[in-house]
């Protein structure tokens, strides 16, 4: 019988592999140099340590700093600084234009100038101007003269009144451009020029004003205030006011009503009285005529005019102006008091206010002259 021989697969001869390539034979090399060492790393450890920066620059980044950020700070604030803008809407339905009721100023809305300039003039208008230490200290200097003292008011109030130049300097001569150009705003005249100021007069009302606190020395808090001004000026000649006979209006018994028929001698006497009217308004000047005021065109001498007068409109009624009146009639010219029932007073162009002063006070005798004649 024929022996089998069993394969297994322990005894299988293993497979010879084919190199993808080729089978180099084993070289031997020689033993490697010691590799020197990079030059990053040679120069880490061999460079010598890096230098601090020096203390001035180091201030100096410092300063920057802190100036940048003071610089910061400062946009920050004038940022929350910026004013808040408004929007403004132009109409033509509707004037900027306002009038005060108060001091009569037109002055348009809106204005940062003009609003800043009639809440200063409203309030001198209203209340005066002040009369402080540094005006009184003056006085002296200024050869400002005190008339009277004491002077009594309608509503107990008590002040004093004083008279100087117009060419003063110093305080009270700035205190009194401003009292001019306050009185030419009111009155809605022009400035008086230094031909009529060289010839004229300045009478001040100062009215004691009571102290504001409480103080040991009553006194030394008491203020005074400008609250009235006359001005007066030496003058030639003057026109007389004409009077309520030679008044060129129609009187009351020359007109008849509607209804009845007049006769034919009224009616002659109407025409005649119409004629005489219309030939005296010939002949009269018109001062002005919303107030009916006339006056005579002949010239006739007299000494002392009155071109401003002035009160404040919270001080009116107390007879501040008939005092000022007097007492400048009493001492424009030394020696010899002048009396305004005998035309030796006149006035320029009186507002309405004015010429209530006048009739009152000048018992019909006060004359109207032109402002300017000075200069011849």
């Amino acid at each position: 019988m024929a022996s089998t021989s069993k394969r297994t697969y322990g005894l299988r001869a293993p497979k010879q592999t084919i190199p993808s390539s080729p089978v180099s034979e084993p070289t031997f090399s020689p033993p490697s140099l010691k590799r020197k060492r990079p030059l990053d790393s040679t120069s880490a450890h061999n460079s010598p340590p890096a230098k601090k920066p020096h203390r001035s620059l180091l201030r100096s980044a410092k300063s920057t700093k802190v100036s940048s950020t003071k610089a910061q700070k400062e946009k920050d604030k004038a940022k929350l600084k910026q004013p808040k803008l408004t929007q403004l809407h132009f109409t033509l339905d509707t004037t900027v234009l306002r009038t005060c009721p108060l001091c009569d100023l037109s002055y348009t809305r809106g204005a940062p100038d003009d609003e800043s300039l009639h809440k200063t003039h409203c309030a001198r208008v209203q209340r005066g101007l002040d009369w402080g230490r540094e005006e009184q200290r003056e006085m002296l200097k200024a050869g400002v003269e005190e008339l009277e003292s004491g002077v009594k008011l309608k509503n107990g109030a008590k002040g004093r009144i004083v008279c100087f130049r117009p060419d003063v300097g110093g305080k009270i001569g700035a205190k009194l451009n401003t009292l001019l150009e306050t009185i030419s705003l009111a009155l809605s005249s022009p400035p008086l020029s230094q031909a009529v100021l060289q010839r004229s007069k300045i009478y001040l009302f100062l009215l004691t004003t009571p102290p504001t606190t409480k103080s040991k020395s009553a006194s030394s808090s008491q203020r005074e205030k400008i609250v009235g001004c006359v001005i007066a000026q030496r003058i030639s000649t003057a026109m007389a006011i004409a009077s309520d006979a030679d008044n060129p209006e129609p009187s009351p018994s020359s007109s008849l009503p509607s209804s009845s028929t007049p006769s034919p001698s009224s009616s002659s006497l109407i025409v005649s009285e119409r004629k005489q009217a219309l030939a005296r308004t010939r002949t009269l000047i018109p001062v002005d005529t919303s107030t009916n005021l006339y006056v005579h065109p002949n010239p006739l001498p007299t000494p002392m005019g009155i071109p401003r007068l002035f009160v404040s409109s919270t001080h009116r009624r107390l007879s501040i102006a008939s005092r000022l009146l007097s007492a400048a009639a009493q001492t424009f010219i030394l020696g010899c008091p002048l009396d305004p029932a005998k035309g030796e007073v006149a006035f320029t162009q009186p507002t309405g206010a004015g010429k209530a002063i006048l009739e009152k006070w000048g018992r019909g005798g006060v004359r109207i002259y032109e402002e300017e004649q000075g200069r011849c």
